[in-house]
């Protein structure tokens, strides 16, 4: 049997100065956020405008998972968007 890929979503205003992408920039308003370890080692963080079909890497992703794990980074992402001020992936 396969094992699915580690996988979060959650949904985040982002603070002022938004959150950068390596695609389009910086983004703002309200974004859904997804982390997932499709290798077991490295995570890949994206963004999207909530309710839109376009998704974007953010930047600084991929990078390694931490040894407090997915779900540790997925936070710390979570909370950087929410800081703004061209938020990355925290390393």
């Amino acid at each position: 049997m396969t094992q699915r890929p580690e996988r979060y979503l959650d949904k985040v205003t982002a603070g002022p100065g938004g959150v950068m992408t390596d695609d389009v920039g910086v983004i703002t308003g309200d974004l859904t956020i997804v982390t997932t370890c499709p290798d077991g080692r490295h995570a890949d963080v994206t963004v999207q405008y909530t309710g839109a079909e376009e998704w974007y890497t953010m930047t600084g992703s991929p990078v390694p998972v931490p040894p407090t794990g997915l779900r540790a980074l997925h936070d710390a992402v979570l909370a950087a968007a929410r800081a703004g001020g061209g938020a990355e992936v925290p390393r």
